[in-house]
């Protein structure tokens, strides 16, 4: 929880222009400890439905231990759901009328699976949209992952993103470039990034639309960036959330996919993600995976449990960081009634006070 500038200390004040958060008695009195209400809409296909709620939780959970947490997840229509899934979100889930009526205090937009060029084209757009544009007027802020970020991007600046010709994969090397926003205080100024995607944002069209960005790698472009009022929007291009072995299973996955035809080439390694024994290992599988498709024979096993032990996670801790940051902001300015965005004297442009 931030500092209270109860004097005039000077090092409140240096503090404070490193970017940490620290407020003002004034601030402070309108503030008690208190629940926050965080929502997530969920577009994950089946396979990874129940996981996304584990790794979103998992972050939110992590923050900081004096608020209490209570999570709404919802999704929305437009995606194809089996009966097991569907009942699930039946059962566990609330609907997008139940969130608007009791609002949240911040929004978590997961990613989704894509089946047309353009997401405009996709089924799920125009309520996708009807969210956003709810989440604008009453959200305090939404944090959006990988398509969730393109898509609201593209909504917001009306600047479709853009196809690489190939899909970054792997686990990449990110530097903090702007280290004074509230978001990025206290992390490593250096930390990796899981990323697995076709498309991306340039920081150039982010820029040309305002937003700030936070950080970026050198090979997998930016990853975190805010909207111009440097909180009301959250941009993740990377998936910080993910679980040490997710890029473990999209590589098993993308396997099958070679040996029961429905990809014709062999998935290269997710980069910076295996070691050289992992390699051998995989290498040696491959093999015999593509054997046993040219000859028509059962699938080897994969040796899942002999790569496990090999993988490192180098991106939890600072993911859990930069949450508990983004829920730091929002405890700042929410108002107690989350069905309103802002206390009464927070300016809904600066929320933060970081404008100049």
């Amino acid at each position: 929880m931030p500092l209270v500038a109860h004097t005039d200390l000077p090092t409140f004040r240096r503090l404070r222009d490193e970017g940490q958060e620290i407020l003002s008695v004034e601030r402070a009195r309108h503030q008690d400890i208190r629940e926050m209400h965080i929502g997530l809409l969920n577009m994950m296909p089946d396979s990874a439905l129940e996981a996304t709620e584990r790794q979103f939780f998992r972050l939110v959970g992590a923050a900081n231990p004096i608020v209490q947490f209570h999570m709404h997840p919802f999704t929305i229509g437009g995606i194809q759901r089996s009966e097991q899934a569907q009942n699930h979100i039946e059962r566990y889930y609330e609907t997008f009328e139940q969130i608007r009526r009791d609002g949240l205090d911040g929004l978590i937009v997961s990613g989704a699976n894509v089946t047309r060029a353009h997401l405009q084209d996709e089924a799920f757009w125009k309520p996708l949209t009807e969210v956003f544009d709810w989440a604008a007027q009453s959200v305090t802020s939404v944090l959006c992952s990988c398509l969730a970020t393109h898509a609201l991007f593209q909504y917001s600046y009306g600047v479709e993103r853009t196809h690489l010709g190939f899909k970054r994969w792997g686990v990449y090397s990110h530097r903090v470039v702007e280290r004074r926003h509230p978001l990025v205080a206290d992390i490593n100024t250096r930390f990796d990034v899981p990323h697995s995607r076709y498309n991306e944002i340039f920081r150039e069209d982010m820029e040309t639309a305002g937003l700030k960005v936070l950080v970026e790698s050198e090979e997998a472009g930016v990853h975190l960036a805010v909207s111009p009022d440097f909180l009301r929007v959250v941009y993740f291009q990377g998936h910080p959330e993910y679980d040490t072995i997710s890029l473990l299973k999209e590589y098993k996955r993308e396997a099958m996919r070679h040996y029961y035809g429905e990809r014709e080439d062999y998935p290269p390694f997710p980069e910076h993600y295996f070691n050289l024994d992992v390699g051998a290992l995989l290498n040696e599988y491959g093999q015999l995976l593509r054997s046993a498709r040219r000859l028509g024979k059962a699938s080897p096993e994969f040796p899942e449990a002999e790569v496990i032990r090999h993988l490192d996670n180098t991106w939890r801790d600072t993911a859990k960081a930069v949450f508990n940051n983004w829920l730091g902001c929002i405890y700042q300015v929410t108002d107690q009634d989350r069905r309103k965005p802002f206390m009464d004297h927070v300016d809904p442009d600066n929320p933060l006070g970081l404008r100049i």
